[in-house]
């Protein structure tokens, strides 16, 4: 068997480079696939409790988790003052804290995009008004912006993933506006445009590709902050009622009780902090292959 003397060198996709970066990673890489199993416990995670939300056991209140003298293996995470299971309404409330916030960001992303790259590529008036509306918007916390709304539409889990979406719409579009507006000023663009290319090919084969960078940065941004959001308006009583096992009405029912079973609201907190942070190491490790990519 003869050697290849002129081997075929395969020059890799622009995803293939960043996917070979951000595997070098092991720290955006475990937060990856510790992000791909909180994706699926959302979308399974009903059918994967071991009891309903609600279901009361009344020999097991405030039961503490397993791995305590007086726990029980039953009940892997403890119980509440009710008697129901932890663990169960924690997998279960995946899907009512991380899978609206995911869905309010896909949504903001989608209609913030189409915005700011239409606003970014026109000029004069438009343009202006765009700017200066964003700015006024962009002055209120999104926090803030979604209690408002949340208080004029009334509490309630769609209401409060309505008003979240609608505080994320601008971030999205001021972002996106900011990158196409740069991209508009480089020399590339403009030659294109001396070349005779329309508008939507420009758009499509020479600016969306190149601000990549910024919608994975806001996009994780932005889920970082729709978590935080729905569990704060929870918490706060104007989000998800119970007995929806949201994680924020969970530390809110659970207050109370802080010193007397401190796992009741230590272990919401924990799932927060936990979807947040793998959120940030994953958008943190994208942005880096991103910049390795480009280098």
């Amino acid at each position: 068997m003869q050697d290849n003397l002129y081997p075929e060198l395969k020059i890799l996709s622009p995803l293939e480079q960043t996917w070979a970066s951000f595997r070098k990673d092991p720290l955006a890489m475990a937060a990856f696939w510790c992000l791909l199993v909180l994706c699926l416990i959302t979308l399974i995670g009903p059918w994967i409790a071991p009891y309903g939300i609600d279901q009361q056991h009344s020999a097991a209140l405030l039961m503490p988790p397993s791995w305590s003298a007086q726990g029980s293996i039953d009940f892997f995470l403890g119980t509440d003052d009710l008697g129901r299971d932890i663990l169960s309404r924690l997998v279960s409330g995946a899907r009512l804290t991380f899978g609206c916030a995911l869905l309010a960001v896909l949504v903001a992303l989608l209609f913030g995009t189409a915005v700011g790259v239409v606003g970014g590529m026109s000029r004069g008036v438009k343009s202006s008004v765009l700017h200066h509306l964003l700015d006024t918007v962009l002055s209120i916390p999104s926090l803030l912006l979604a209690i408002i709304m949340v208080a004029i539409l009334g509490p309630g889990l769609a209401n409060t993933l309505i008003a979240i979406t609608l505080a994320l719409i601008p971030q999205f579009i001021r972002a996106v506006y900011n990158a196409v507006h740069t991209e508009m000023q480089k020399e590339y663009i403009i030659a294109s445009q001396l070349d005779g290319s329309p508008p939507l090919r420009i758009m499509w084969l020479a600016i969306v590709p190149n601000i990549t960078d910024t919608l994975v940065s806001q996009t994780t941004r932005a889920l970082s902050a729709a978590i935080l959001d729905i569990a704060a308006v929870g918490f706060l009583g104007l989000g998800a009622q119970s007995p929806q096992p949201e994680w924020g009405t969970m530390l809110a029912e659970s207050s109370d009780l802080v010193y007397l079973a401190p796992w009741t609201v230590t272990l919401p907190g924990v799932a927060i902090f936990f979807s947040v942070l793998v959120t940030n190491l994953v958008g943190e490790g994208i942005r880096e292959a991103l910049k390795m990519g480009d280098d």
